[in-house]
């Protein structure tokens, strides 16, 4: 048996692969003694009922927190042209881009509350919230601005954000080897939320219902989901003897320069990320295309969306997630461009095909990327809560910014021109981590062949 003071390695799951089966830097990662050293009672079990119906339960919580937030884009359309009418759009999207930014942000106190063993309070707590403030939403009246940002922009965003890093990170506790697939699965969540919402929503809100008991109804149905998800997810392992210090995880994350690269591609991307989501809806409208399509639009989208995240899991296994993430991004970016050329039904549905597939893909490996660049399992949590944190202020400044330049007038081109710059930049960093990545694994490989020659 090893001393307490000789290192021990914990592999987690591939951290910096290009392909399954491929040598990887997380070898050369030694446990502190502050962690605890893995042991054979921790094997995963790969699958069983109690894995799947935790998964099944944080598919749940993606589809009623994020893949409601992303469904901002139908709010954005009826606020402007029916319910807060005397605000601009920029003022109005901050609504949205709030509640986005609070989903990934919260994520830094709630990592830490995972990691401390609070799961199932996080998982009440926020779903109380969440049903409180959607139905709160639905008394908020007409041009009543800070009604409707207290409730939707602030209060749904914590609620979502309590549950969002929990319900994800969960699913570490079943799942090594079939993680990168199964986190996949669980990310399509919200993106089957961001195609059933707008449907229900658009149908409910502009419909002979109306906004108080539309939103009513929606906040019904995922107060009923969220308890369903409560009662299936169940934790396996005991959280850490020695929980994860965020100051010392903080001070790893700064010395790890992949990971930075990736922080900042994330702050970068998100910028221009969300302004086809929260603006193609309303696009449509203003470009001559049927309301009733354009209603639709988000749905192709999103559609789209689940397709790609699906699918993003299978793709990974054989171009490796960082090259996805940069091939996903650069994507975006290039047709955030082409949005500049929206101007009937056939490019829109065009666009809204292809980008809500790259899209996809993108969410699907963003939480894979941060578990591959995270070489000591205890700090999951706390690293996924830094990067979902840092890179969200690029979600919350991003859809105001374009809003302020689309103005009264709707220069569509400048936003579209804007979010694709923006996304091709942080495609670039990107591009940079991947970079760093090779030449680390290099390194790695040629002081592993010293260190062999050194003791024939």
């Amino acid at each position: 048996m090893a001393s307490e003071s000789e290192p021990q390695t914990l592999h987690t799951g591939a951290p910096y692969e290009d392909k399954p089966g491929s040598e990887t830097l997380v070898d050369a990662y030694p446990v502190t003694k502050d962690s605890d050293p893995p042991s054979l009672s921790d094997e995963f079990p790969e699958g069983g009922l109690v894995a799947w119906t935790t998964v099944f339960g944080s598919f749940l919580v993606q589809f009623c927190g994020f893949g409601y937030a992303t469904s901002f884009g139908v709010y954005q359309d009826f606020y402007t042209q029916h319910y807060l009418t005397k605000q601009t759009s920029s003022a109005i999207s901050w609504i949205g881009s709030l509640n986005m930014f609070l989903v990934t942000s919260i994520g830094l106190l709630s990592g830490s509350l995972y990691d401390r063993g609070y799961f199932y309070h996080l998982m009440i707590v926020g779903s109380l919230l969440q049903s409180f403030s959607l139905f709160m939403l639905s008394l908020s009246k007409p041009d009543q601005y800070y009604q409707i940002f207290l409730a939707q922009g602030l209060g749904s965003g914590i609620a979502a954000g309590l549950m969002f890093v929990p319900s994800t990170a969960i699913v570490a506790h079943y799942f090594r080897r079939k993680r990168t697939l199964v986190l996949t699965f669980v990310a399509s969540g919200s993106s089957l939320g961001a195609t059933i919402h707008p449907i229900m929503l658009n149908n409910l809100l502009n419909g002979p219902v109306g906004f108080s008991n539309g939103v009513r109804a929606s906040a019904g149905l995922i107060s009923s989901l969220l308890l369903i998800a409560c009662l299936c997810m169940r934790t396996r392992l005991d959280p850490p003897t020695t929980p994860v210090n965020y100051i010392a995880a903080a001070r790893k994350c700064i010395r790890d320069v992949p990971f930075i690269l990736m922080i900042a591609g994330g702050f970068l991307f998100q910028i221009g990320f969300y302004y086809p989501m929260f603006f193609f809806q309303l696009d449509s409208i203003k470009h001559g295309i049927s309301v009733t399509f354009s209603f639709y639009s988000l749905v192709i989208l999103n559609a789209s969306n689940s397709v790609g995240r699906v699918t993003s899991g299978f793709i990974a296994a054989f171009t490796g997630v960082p090259n996805l993430a940069i091939v996903s991004t650069l994507s975006c970016g290039i047709l955030n461009l082409g949005l500049i050329g929206l101007s009937n039904l056939a490019s829109a549905t065009v666009l809204g095909v292809i980008y809500g597939y790259f899209a996809g893909i993108y969410i699907g490996i963003w939480v894979p990327l941060m578990a591959d660049l995270t070489p000591d399992l205890s700090q999951l949590g706390a690293r996924m809560g830094i990067c979902f944190c840092m890179s969200g202020f690029g979600s919350l400044i991003g859809t105001p910014i374009s809003g302020a330049l689309l103005t009264s007038n709707y220069i569509w081109w400048i936003p579209a021109l804007f979010s694709g710059v923006i996304a091709l930049a942080g495609s670039m960093m990107y591009t940079i981590m991947r970079l760093m990545l090779s030449k680390g694994r290099v390194k790695g490989r040629d002081a592993q062949l010293e260190e062999l020659d050194s003791h024939p």
